[in-house]
């Protein structure tokens, strides 16, 4: 830490001051803080879609989704058989970020990011074959029981 005459440990750092936050998205309330989340969160979406992965489970999605109000017996299955290809999508979306981090960080290969990285790639393995489990079943169930 710079040495400081003050006892106030941020006037050591002039670019923070203790009346503004540091960032000032912190700040907003109410409809105001959900209206530019979604923002927030529509930008993410159309980031994921640049990615290939992403992309090609987007697509799955608009086939699978209506599939699994077709195939589901009750709210609970279609719920289930819905749901595990929106968590394919999330997980996906989660290890791009993770990804996105870790390259921004640099670019020099380095053990833990190479750990990072990995893990997010078996999360996404998990979550296709909980999805695939799970249809796997809801088909067999379907039209041979």
């Amino acid at each position: 830490m710079p040495p400081s005459s003050s006892s106030d440990p941020l006037q050591a750092y002039p670019a923070v001051s203790a009346e503004a936050p540091v960032n000032p998205q912190k700040d907003r309330k109410g409809l105001n803080r959900v209206w530019h989340a979604l923002g927030y969160s529509v930008a993410g979406l159309r980031a994921g879609w640049q990615e290939t992965a992403f992309r090609q489970e987007a697509i799955a999605s608009l086939a699978l989704v209506p599939a699994a109000v077709w195939l589901g017996r009750s709210w609970v299955e279609t719920v289930l058989l819905a749901g595990s290809v929106i968590l394919v999508m999330i997980i996906e979306l989660l290890n791009t970020g993770i990804e996105t981090a870790i390259d921004r960080i640099g670019p020099e290969w380095h053990d833990l990011s190479k750990r990072a990285k990995d893990m997010g790639s078996a999360a996404v393995l998990l979550s296709l074959l909980l999805c695939t489990g799970t249809w796997a079943l809801a088909l067999f169930q379907r039209f041979f029981t």
